[in-house]
């Protein structure tokens, strides 16, 4: 089977845009929502994480015929930095693959010309066009895969990148998630009151729901033979571990005894080869509401032994807010960057951490204690993903 390497890193966020500004805001570890800019959104609580504006790609608008969206831009203005990352040179087009999770896509065109009261009378572009605009952008004329179910479509889609590089489909899989400001899902979000009023705060006690964010996180994922071939500059990672599960408990809830996301996150582990002794940091899901965290949290105890003082958990989206299908992909580039730099940041502080919560939350800097660092990320319709990253070298 082959190695898969991580070979490059791109990232846009509400920390800004560039690995170097992604690692300074997760170590500063200070962030907050503000109120969209969007004089349509008529909900109680029109608030989120969006990419400072100053570091909005500013174009391409168009491929030929397709039309990008919001989302799009962020994805191919993210690639663009993990190719260059990577030091990618000619690689054969037919050899390269894109896939892309997104939860929404590029719906924000639709919504525009909605609220503009001419619903079709611009440029026509399907929503879920995302992998396809980053492979016009590369060339790419491999698989070009936009996946999307919901908040774990990046995990899923890095999933699949993966696949495609272990059945020799690709040598090169520019992978990742993207997403953008939605009115409709911020607003049904609104409707059914899972929007904190104050903040993302995952594993806080007084937590009342979630805060999207904007961004896009990508990769360069590629075979370890392709990778010494041409004499990569780095590798950042090796992408070691998978777990699937799907629960089909409920629409939007998550099943409370946790059996299939255990599932999931075990043999993603065994996979990797991965003892709970060598795991040194988790990214969870953890998006804050109630039963999300609390049911993780348990889970990652029974898992990992994660108590209090035992397993470092990164809260990534109390600085990002929960990016929907992007949030994978962001957790995988955060996860990549503390195994390359051997550090966990200090997360954010919890004004009161819930006790049914049971993890280690450090609010100083860590040194990275085992090889491996785990991710998971959770979807509505119980569709559960864990991916498994190891330091490079290995």
């Amino acid at each position: 089977m082959n190695d898969v390497l991580i070979t490059g890193l791109g990232v846009i966020s509400h920390l800004g845009s560039g690995l170097d500004a992604f690692w300074q805001g997760l170590s500063a570890a200070q962030s907050a929502p503000s109120r969209v800019p969007d004089p349509d959104a008529r909900m109680d609580l029109p608030l989120m994480y969006a990419v400072p504006e100053a570091d909005l790609p500013p174009g391409p608008e168009r491929y030929g015929d397709l039309v990008l969206g919001r989302g799009s831009r962020l994805a191919v203005a993210a690639a663009a930095q993990a190719v260059a990352d990577a030091g990618l040179g000619d690689v054969p087009p037919h050899r390269v693959a894109v896939v892309i999770g997104t939860g929404m896509g590029d719906s924000g065109l639709h919504e525009e010309w909605r609220t503009a009261g001419r619903p079709g009378s611009g440029p026509w572009s399907p929503v879920f066009s995302v992998a396809s605009a980053v492979g016009s952008w590369f060339g790419a004329e491999g698989a070009n895969s936009s996946v999307s179910n919901a908040c774990a479509a990046s995990g899923f889609g890095l999933s699949l990148a993966a696949d495609l590089i272990r059945s020799g489909e690709a040598d090169v899989v520019v992978a990742g998630g993207a997403e953008a400001y939605s009115r409709v899902a911020l607003a049904c979000f609104n409707r059914l009151g899972a929007i904190d009023p104050e903040r993302c705060r995952p594993f806080d006690r007084h937590r009342r729901g979630t805060l999207f964010g904007e961004g896009a996180g990508m990769m360069v994922l590629e075979s370890a033979a392709h990778a010494r071939a041409r004499h990569a500059p780095r590798t950042y990672a090796r992408l070691a571990g998978i777990g699937w599960s799907c629960d089909a408990h409920h629409a939007t809830a998550p099943e409370p005894t946790g059996v299939q996301i255990t599932r999931a996150m075990r043999q993603a582990l065994a996979e990797a080869g991965a003892g709970r002794d060598e795991v040194g940091c988790v990214v969870p899901h953890g998006t804050g509401t109630e039963l999300n965290d609390t049911v993780e949290s348990q889970v990652l105890n029974a898992v990992l032994d994660a108590g209090p003082d035992r397993v470092p958990l990164y809260s990534l989206k109390a600085l990002l807010g929960h990016t929907g299908g992007a949030a994978a992909a962001l957790a995988t580039v955060a996860a990549a960057q503390i195994l390359y730099r051997r550090t966990v940041p200090p997360n954010a502080v919890t004004g009161e951490q819930d006790p049914e919560c049971k993890v280690f939350l450090p609010t100083a800097a860590q040194p990275l204690a085992g090889r491996f660092a785990l991710v998971n990320a959770y979807a509505f319709g119980g569709n559960n993903v864990s991916l498994v990253l190891q330091e490079a070298g290995v």
